[in-house]
Parts: structure tokens; C-alpha cells; sequence
């Protein structure tokens, strides 16, 4: 089952990552170019994703490098169901920005969607060593334990059906998985 998509990290956490990232621009300049990064992000949060995506774009174009314009492009690339170009893009932050643990985070949880859930436990756990405080990393990485360990319990119980003790771990982790509902 995948993660809930809320598991994402919300566009609220792109003003945090330009302080990481060190972008600088001055006063002036700010006021009149983070128009099109505020637009992109508003109508993201608006749930249009073409007209964001024409503004991140043209944020990016003078600044090809600036991080939180690139984690909403992934962000904004995941609204539009273009994973292998999110993907892209979280692994280039990855390597251009090995200290946010952000971009870890929203590519693990395309591999848990994808049912990659040993790739997705090592991103948590690079997202978690770049911030050890990051809560959404350590929650993401729990639901990730919890289905590695209901996997097991599953090929245990195809072992031994008649195991009663595994039936009953299998009952107990397989409560614990969050179920994604419809729309999300």
C-alpha cells in the first residue's frame, strides 16, 4: 500500500529550504523576481499544475541552481502523475544539496508507491541523517518498517500457515499501515 500522499513534504517547507541552499538575491530584485517562485507556488497549492510549472519554470530560468524553485518543480511534476521526471529532479537535489533532507523524503515515498520499500528505507535514512529532527523522514521511515516486517509475516505465514503467533504479527503490523483514500 502506498504512503499517504500527505507524507509528502508540503510546499510550506520550500521557504527553509532557500535558507539551506543560501539563496540571496537583494531587496529590490527579491521583491520583483520572487513573483514568479509566489505565483508557482500558489496555484501548485491551487491544484494547477500546468500554470505552476510555467512559472517555476521561468523562476528557474535565471536560476538554474536554486533549490526550493527545483523541490517544487518535483512537487509540482508529482501533481501531474510525471514521476520519473520527479524522480529526476529529487535526485539531482540529492547530489547538488546531500544536506536537505527534503528531496530524500518525496523520492522515498515514490519508491514506496512504487513498492520499492528497501530503496525508499535508505533514502528516509540518508533524509534522516542529513536532519536527524526531520519528523516526516522518521514517520515515513516507521510505515516503512511496519510493511517490510507485514511482508515478512505474510511469507512466514505461506511457510506455515497454521502459525498462529505469525497470524496474530500479521494482524497487529498490518493495522498499522496507512490506508490511502481515495482522491489523494
Amino acid at each position: 500500500m502506498p504512503l499517504p500522499a500527505h507524507r509528502l513534504v508540503a510546499a510550506v517547507l520550500l521557504t527553509l529550504i532557500a535558507q539551506f541552499a543560501g539563496a540571496q538575491t537583494t531587496v529590490l530584485g527579491q521583491a520583483e523576481s520572487n513573483n514568479d517562485y509566489q505565483e508557482a507556488t500558489l496555484l501548485y497549492r491551487a491544484g494547477q499544475p500546468t500554470r505552476a510549472m510555467e512559472r517555476v519554470e521561468a523562476w528557474l530560468k535565471s536560476r538554474p541552481k536554486d533549490a526550493r524553485g527545483r523541490f517544487l518543480k518535483g512537487m509540482i511534476l508529482v501533481q501531474q502523475k510525471k514521476t520519473e521526471d520527479a524522480v529526476r529532479v529529487y535526485t539531482d537535489l540529492t547530489q547538488d544539496f546531500p544536506e536537505l533532507p527534503e528531496p530524500y523524503n518525496n523520492l522515498a515515498v515514490i519508491f514506496a508507491d512504487q513498492g520499492d520499500l528497501d530503496r525508499a528505507r535508505g533514502l528516509l535514512e540518508s533524509a534522516v541523517r542529513a536532519n536527524p529532527s526531520f519528523t516526516a523522514a522518521h514517520e515515513n521511515l516507521g510505515d516503512i518498517h511496519t510493511r517490510l516486517a507485514a511482508h515478512s509475516y505474510e511469507r512466514a505465514l505461506k511457510l506455515d500457515p497454521q502459525n498462529k503467533v505469525t497470524a496474530s504479527k500479521l494482524k497487529a503490523v498490518s493495522d498499522l499501515i496507512p490506508v490511502r483514500t481515495s482522491g489523494k
